[in-house]
């Protein structure tokens, strides 16, 4: 966590899916947020979640944005969203066009949308972090309502093809940086956030 404020992120996120080799406990997100800097948005991530499970995290820990990357449906984010008075985050997985029409029904209830390659189809797949890719070009023509963000399998040397191809402003990155399943390298981190700044932040700087 260290590395990824040192190097200037803007979102850190704690996994509350206990399938996930990236899980935490609500008592150690808790410790975890607590040294979180102002400023940083701290991201819970469910997967087809109860409200108690829900809860319980929020009870512990200073949660900001719930990111719900399972198959909740358009309702289900509204009602989350008004039950504990959290912005939410879609993740929606993406193989085909059929996907980008999906993906429109939540700009009316979710305050971000992430785009995620379909997770494999084969048993005990993860419904993300899996280090797939997908189609950029998909996403990259479609004007939407809310701000999004690229996911699914970027790592520092695919950056910048990926925000050319797909014109995103903002990304998301777990197993691009880690050694191993849920072990995060902190030199990883570092080398994809400097590569986010010049491929996503510089663009930007130059246009004005």
């Amino acid at each position: 966590m260290a590395a990824a404020v040192a190097g200037g992120a803007a979102y850190l996120g704690f996994v509350f899916y206990p399938q996930s080799p990236r899980a935490v406990t609500p008592e150690r997100a808790a410790r975890l947020c607590s040294q979180v800097p102002a400023g940083i948005a701290r991201v819970g991530l469910f997967v087809d979640a109860e409200d108690d499970l829900i809860a319980a995290a929020l009870a512990a820990a200073p949660i900001d944005i719930l990111q719900f990357h399972g198959s909740e449906s358009p309702q289900r984010v509204a009602e989350a969203r008004a039950r504990f008075g959290r912005k939410v985050m879609k993740a929606v997985g993406i193989s085909g066009a059929s996907d980008i029409r999906a993906a429109a029904r939540y700009e009316e209830v979710a305050d971000l949308l992430l785009f995620d390659a379909k997770p494999p189809r084969r048993p005990g797949a993860l419904p993300g972090g899996n280090g797939l890719a997908f189609d950029w070009a998909l996403i990259a023509d479609y004007t939407w309502r809310r701000p999004w963000m690229l996911s699914g399998g970027l790592t520092a040397d695919l950056l910048p093809e990926a925000v050319r191809v797909s014109r995103t402003t903002c990304v998301d990155v777990s197993s691009g940086v880690e050694s191993g399943p849920g072990q995060k390298d902190p030199d990883k981190i570092l080398a994809f956030l400097a590569a986010a700044r010049f491929a996503v932040v510089a663009p930007k700087r130059r246009s004005q």
